[in-house]
């Protein structure tokens, strides 16, 4: 691998050191290729541990020692968690343990992190915080039940990856603990998620958290289960028979119906310097302009006759093709090709047959079909993904799209709606003119990480114009009736939209991106906070802004001297 020349990363940031330049990351695995994750499933219950090849990071110039991570570790959680929703139906526990002796995980590499662009460190703790959100999911969405066994230390984000489970199990040795120590060891905050799980999730004192989370050494034993950093402590002599009884009763609590699993064969997906195409989705990469044309393609034939078909096409199943192919493509886009800060949607298909896809996949997930009900979940999570994205968003709606049902979640995920009014005269006069179409999909079944629709974020303060908007459901919307009802930015007629465009996506690439970045995210997440919301909009924004300052990511700064013993230089003047 080459080696970056200077200290400065892509963004002019000097949060990045001089090392290895990063690779392109390829998200695909599987269990039989993992390096860092065991996966055992016997019947109802599911143990994932973690013994990492501290010789396999994922970029050169660091060793993950005391079972550490960095992202090509979670690149394999990531998948394990969407196997065990697809794959293994049946299971309705999963215990999350340790494989090295009195370790469980001492967190995020810090000599990854040292020599890390800015960038990369906030890509990582993005797509960390991701995962340990689907692993919530899967217990509030799936009743598929997460402990943590926590066989020895669980330091920084090893803890974090044990907050994101329900359950939280310490050995009592007389040396395992659990700690928060980012802040006075790093200079850098517990950045997925650990300062907001504790009190939000944990419900630990505010005071007692402030006490947990500036003392490196952490808590062990009678006063982590007072404090309710962890549910209970075992004994050494009773570990094993203890984990196995918890995970038994879990299973035995669970509603998950199990049945049949679904292979994630392959993702099949093409590949040039300019392009990316899969089944059903296919992007254009235009990096003179910085952007990328996304367009999503409908299904090809009318939906399976029952659950029993759709089971039958697995992995084919339109509804889950897209979500998985559009899943990829936004983590390919986010971490390989930062610069292309403009994103344009568009979909092409019969919109009838959209429609009919969406309302199956509603009625069978009504109906108690766990594949449907796990693709509606997979495409709320993706959709999620989406919104958390920092990309500049555009939605194009022109005859031959199919912008209907959870389809058009995907316009209402973006920053700005344009429509056609009519035709494009020179080009097909005799088209049929673009339409929108609301289902029972966009009024809730498809959460935002504030608990609202997109539908709902959209209208916020306007309970008149979402009422109106319900009241249109199931209505095949043109340009005027889509602008009228307050769902595209504007509707504009062939000899007018092409220009507005070129304008709109020449001035959007003209502009700041960090400044776009915080103000896309401001305006996305309206409403109530939630435990999403606080990590991904107040600690995300927070932490990203501390990586890049000298106390944390300077020459003389916390990262860069941990391990030589000394501590971090800090100007201590408060901003």
């Amino acid at each position: 691998m080459t080696v970056l020349e200077t200290s400065q990363d892509a963004d002019g940031h000097s949060g990045g050191s001089t090392g290895p330049t990063p690779p392109e990351v390829d998200f695909d695995t599987e269990p039989g290729r993992y390096r860092h994750w065991r996966l055992d499933v016997e019947g109802e219950v599911a143990t994932l541990t973690l013994a990492v090849d501290e010789s396999a990071g994922l970029v050169g110039g660091y060793d993950l020692k005391a079972n550490s991570y960095d992202l090509g570790v979670d690149i394999e959680l990531y998948d394990a968690v969407q196997r065990l929703r697809f794959e293994h139906p049946g299971v309705k526990a999963v215990v999350m343990t340790g494989g090295l002796e009195r370790m469980f995980c001492a967190g995020a590499n810090i000599r990854m992190l040292a020599q890390s662009s800015h960038a990369w460190k906030v890509n990582f703790c993005k797509f960390t915080n991701e995962t340990r959100n689907a692993i919530e999911d899967a217990s509030a969405s799936s009743g598929q039940t997460w402990l943590a066994a926590l066989n020895g230390t669980a330091a920084g984000g090893g803890y974090e990856l044990a907050l994101a489970c329900d359950e939280i199990v310490l050995m009592d040795d007389g040396s395992s603990t659990v700690s928060l120590p980012e802040v006075p060891l790093l200079g850098v905050l517990p950045g997925t998620g650990g300062l907001t799980r504790v009190v939000d999730k944990r419900h630990v004192r505010k005071d007692r958290a402030d006490v947990f989370a500036t003392r490196s050494e952490g808590y062990r034993g009678a006063t982590a289960v007072e404090w309710g950093l962890v549910d209970a402590t075992v004994p050494r002599n009773r570990w094993q028979e203890e984990i196995a009884a918890r995970a038994r009763a879990a299973a035995d609590a669970s509603t998950r119906p199990g049945g049949r699993g679904v292979a994630l064969a392959p993702l099949e997906r093409e590949q040039t310097d300019d392009s990316l195409r899969y089944p059903y989705l296919s992007a254009a990469l235009d990096r003179t302009a910085r952007r990328v044309e996304i367009t999503i393609e409908g299904p090809d034939g009318d939906p399976p006759p029952d659950a029993a078909g759709a089971l039958d096409q697995g992995a084919g199943y339109w509804p889950f093709a897209v979500a998985r192919a559009l899943d990829d493509l936004v983590l390919r886009l986010r971490t390989n090709e930062p610069d292309l800060g403009t994103w344009v949607f568009r979909t092409s298909g019969d919109v009838d047959r959209v429609l009919a896809y969406d309302g199956q996949l509603r009625d069978l997930d009504e109906s108690g079909d766990w594949f449907a009900h796990e693709t509606v979940q997979y495409l709320k999570r993706t959709l999620k993904r989406l919104d958390v994205t920092s990309r500049s968003m555009v939605a194009v709606i022109e005859p031959g799209s199919c912008f209907g049902g959870f389809l058009l979640d995907v316009a209402l995920a973006c920053d700005r709606q344009y429509m056609l009014e009519g035709v494009y005269e020179d080009v097909d006069p005799d088209a049929d003119p673009a339409v929108v179409v609301l289902t029972a999909s966009n009024d809730g079944r498809l959460p935002m990480g504030n608990g609202l629709s997109r539908l709902a974020s959209r209208f916020w303060g306007h309970d008149d114009g979402l009422e109106a908007a319900r009241g249109r459901i199931g209505e095949r919307l043109d340009a005027r009736a889509a602008e009228e009802a307050g769902l595209v930015t504007m509707a504009l007629d062939d000899l007018d939209l092409p220009d507005e465009l070129r304008i709109v996506l020449e001035e959007r690439a003209s502009l700041s991106p960090d400044a776009l970045t915080g103000m896309e995210a401001n305006h996305r997440f309206v409403g109530p906070e939630s435990m999403e919301t606080k990590i991904f909009g107040r600690l995300t924004a927070w932490q990203n802004w501390v990586f890049v300052r000298p106390n944390a990511s300077g020459p003389d700064g916390a990262l860069r001297r941990y391990g030589t013993g000394r501590r971090g230089d800090y100007d201590h003047r408060r901003v």
